[in-house]
């Protein structure tokens, strides 16, 4: 009884897209996506547990012993020192995962909702609307990323901003930018998926558009869309470093944001200084590469071909040959 008990429980858990992914994997491929994980879920315990980890708060200058003091090497004290403006730089890098968060929250969130919904009618319907839709999104797709987001921040904001108007500025910026990525991988799943029997069936016995555009369509057209997303995360990171690097970021009394803290360390490394810009530049490069690496890891195992190839089975080209060939061959 608990072995057929645990057996459906056991099988949910497998089904899980992470879970089943990492019993898929082997050898490199595992590897690539272990250590994606561990990045992603160090950033991501990071972010949700800001107060807790942080020493001090993101702009915070001074304790019970008075003031911190400007560019102060690592010690017991501050454990990855301070920075030019006095500012802890541990505890600015764990609140600026937060912010980092915050961003890629907004943005996919918005990017997927509008994206999705765009894309599932253009495909299902297709005709004039369907063409410019498309002819819209590879317009905007052309369109430089950071520039639009540095033309959105200074609509929005004059180029100088609180933490949630900062924020809606670089998460709309990526937003406008991802939603071709989108509407294009949805629209060409439902393009596909609309001629099916199963589709053709629900017509048939009179169910309406809604009915089948939200429980037939869509729920088969979304099988990309993980992979799309980690990838644009760490998209989303880079560009909220690049405005804050640029000066059209967050300011330093409204939260704590990566890119703004490399662009204030830039003339400290000149003199000596390397922690205010090591630090803050590293977990960029660490996060992005986290989600980078799980995104990659995510888009192998969903291709059947490099699936096969590296766990040594036959190529799909060569289960794919006709039957006749095969016979002949055996012949």
């Amino acid at each position: 009884m608990p072995s057929t008990a645990s057996s459906p429980r056991a099988s949910r858990w497998a089904r899980l897209p992470i879970v089943s992914q990492l019993r898929q994997s082997i050898g490199l491929q595992r590897g690539m996506l272990v250590a994606g994980l561990v990045l992603t879920v160090i950033f991501l315990v990071t972010a949700l547990l800001a107060p807790v980890l942080a020493p001090y708060g993101y702009a915070e200058l001074r304790d019970e012993n008075g003031l911190f003091g400007a560019t102060q090497a690592p010690s017991s004290a501050h454990l990855l020192g301070t920075t030019q403006g006095g500012y802890d730089v541990l505890s600015r890098l764990i609140w600026g995962s937060r912010t980092a968060l915050l961003v890629i929250l907004v943005a996919v969130a918005a990017s997927i909702v509008v994206g999705v919904a765009l894309g599932l009618i253009a495909g299902y319907f297709g005709g004039w609307l369907d063409r410019v839709l498309v002819v819209i999104a590879d317009a905007i797709y052309a369109f430089p990323s950071l520039l639009l987001a540095i033309v959105l921040a200074i609509a929005i904001n004059h180029g100088q901003s609180g933490m949630w108007p900062g924020i809606l500025a670089a998460a709309l910026s990526i937003t406008v930018i991802y939603i071709p990525q989108y509407l294009r991988v949805t629209r060409a799943e439902v393009v596909r998926i609309k001629s099916e029997a199963f589709v053709e069936s629900a017509r048939v016995i009179g169910a309406g558009h809604v009915r089948i555009m939200t429980r037939h369509v869509l729920r088969n057209s979304l099988r990309t869309l993980p992979l799309i997303l980690t990838l644009n995360a760490s998209e989303a990171i880079l560009t909220l470093a690049g405005l804050g690097f640029l000066g059209f970021g967050i300011e330093p009394s409204a939260a704590a944001e990566w890119g703004y803290d490399l662009n204030k360390a830039v003339g400290d490394v000149t003199s000596g200084i390397w922690w205010t810009a090591l630090f803050p530049g590293l977990a960029i490069v660490l996060v992005v590469l986290g989600l980078t690496l799980v995104g990659e890891s995510l888009n192998d195992l969903s291709d059947p071909r490099l699936r096969r190839r590296a766990a040594g089975a036959e190529p799909v080209e060569d289960l794919l040959a006709p039957a006749s060939t095969t016979q002949e061959a055996s012949a």
